[in-house]
């Protein structure tokens, strides 16, 4: 196999009905070391979220960060830029650029540029829009009242195992391959 060739995978879905078979599902799967898993909920839980990411802080926070910071820089670069390139008066041999004065169009260019860059962080970690997003990810179900844990790209020689280690922690409904794409019957 090549560099360029994928790794054969199958897709694996389980699908609950309670967040506690939810959660016990997840346990299972980060004590057997396994990872590459989705988990759908219907609604944030910090539960969810500190079983999936155990305490690590969200990404976002530094997109924030570089916002704020590059909105500082260019609110002091644009007053002085423009102060120093067209200097008007100049009373009592006062600094053409100087920090007090700019102070309050450092600021709102801080939050704005902070703001705009959480926003967009929120995006990109978000996996917004969902044009490249896996159909098995696509169920209408995690929008409801199910939850769900979804391997996407799980090593053939290891869905045996996956699947033993989700069927003992109360999951309604475990698919695999073609089969872990749910789609909404016609009535």
């Amino acid at each position: 196999m090549s560099i360029f060739e994928e790794a054969p995978s199958m897709r694996i879905k389980a699908v609950y009905a309670h967040l506690d078979s939810l959660l016990l599902g997840i346990e299972k799967l980060k004590a057997a070391g396994m990872g590459g898993f989705d988990v759908l909920s219907p609604l944030p839980r910090h539960e969810i979220l500190e079983a999936v990411y155990e305490g690590e802080p969200s990404p976002v926070r530094w997109w924030t960060l570089c916002g704020a910071v590059l909105g500082l820089c260019a609110g002091f670069a644009l007053p002085a830029l423009t102060h120093s390139q067209w200097p008007m008066i100049n009373p009592g041999g006062k600094p053409v650029v100087s920090l007090i004065p700019f102070a309050v169009i450092m600021f709102e260019c801080t939050i704005l540029m902070g703001s705009l860059a959480t926003f967009l962080g929120m995006i990109v970690h978000c996996g917004l829009p969902s044009f490249f997003v896996d159909k098995s990810l696509q169920d209408p179900r995690m929008s409801d009242a199910s939850f769900g844990i979804v391997f996407t790209k799980a090593p053939l020689d290891e869905v045996d195992h996956i699947r033993g280690l989700l069927e003992g922690t109360g999951a309604v409904e475990i698919t695999q391959g073609d089969d872990a794409i749910y789609e909404v019957p016609n009535d």
